[in-house]
């Protein structure tokens, strides 16, 4: 994730920045309530999708792992073609994937859609920051971020609580669909309300990207699934601590060819 440098010149056409935290806090807020909301759907999921318990663990870390892995890459996606078509876009294909989501036919689709569902929050947490920093103030700015950090909280927390009386009411399909009217009022706000930001004239670092993908992937599969593993062997002679240092590895290349640039 990168943090944006230029002054937040921004003609809003006389609305007050607040116009914008609407938007980017409720596409925030779906990103948020889908890393906790399907905890509580994991024996549902095991008998109505004839699953694993392992298969099942794999939606939520499917989910995570491509938010995580790609975070540092949309982030320069914004620098280059500016927050608000990457929000939009990502929105976009959080909505649909939810909508995918709540239709999968067996457990190797779901955790294909949370896998791209993830692609679509890691397209958006980037510019919502952006967005805030050059739209807000430098008075206002502490504010607007406290609101925004309060949506993560607030989503969080609801997950679990919002997942179980769907779950219970209505079936695990429910706590995917809950997200299609939160994006599509989400998705409104953005384009109506969003600013088109000045981007950024620079090239797109291929070397850095992939280094950043790698050693991400490397470092959050190994944090995120060494309890699985037992923090022991993965892959013949290879366990979770040589993926974990792989990684630590790559995203020092990554530092050290950023600052090479």
């Amino acid at each position: 994730m990168t943090t944006d440098q230029r002054p937040p010149l921004v003609d809003l056409g006389g609305r007050s920045p607040w116009s914008i935290i609407p938007a980017l806090c409720l596409g925030f807020f779906m990103i948020m309530l889908d890393t906790t909301i399907v905890n509580i759907a994991v024996p549902t999921l095991v008998t109505e999708l004839d699953a694993s318990l392992t298969a099942v663990g794999w939606v939520n870390s499917a989910y995570l792992l491509s938010f995580a892995v790609l975070l540092l890459v949309t982030g320069r996606l914004g620098d280059r073609f500016g927050p608000r078509p990457m929000f939009v876009a990502g929105l976009i294909v959080f909505t649909l994937t939810s909508l995918a989501c709540g239709l999968a036919p067996n457990i190797g689709v779901l955790i294909a859609a949370r896998a791209l569902q993830g692609i679509g929050a890691a397209l958006m947490t980037p510019q919502t920051m952006s967005m805030i920093t050059r739209v807000f103030p430098a008075a206002k700015r502490g504010a607007a971020m406290g609101v925004w950090g309060a949506t993560a909280g607030v989503a969080t927390i609801a997950g679990p609580v919002l997942g179980g009386a769907l779950v219970e009411s209505w079936g695990w399909e429910w706590i995917f669909f809950v997200n299609i009217p939160i994006g599509i009022v989400a998705l409104y706000l953005a384009v109506t309300k969003l600013p088109t930001l000045p981007t950024a004239a620079r090239t797109f670092d291929i070397v850095g990207v992939v280094l950043s993908i790698v050693g991400m992937f490397l470092l959050v599969f190994g944090l995120q699934e060494g309890e699985t593993y037992d923090w022991g062997q993965v892959v013949g002679p290879i366990g979770i601590w040589e993926i974990v240092g792989a990684g630590v590895l790559v995203l020092v290349a990554f530092v050290l060819w950023q600052r090479h640039l």
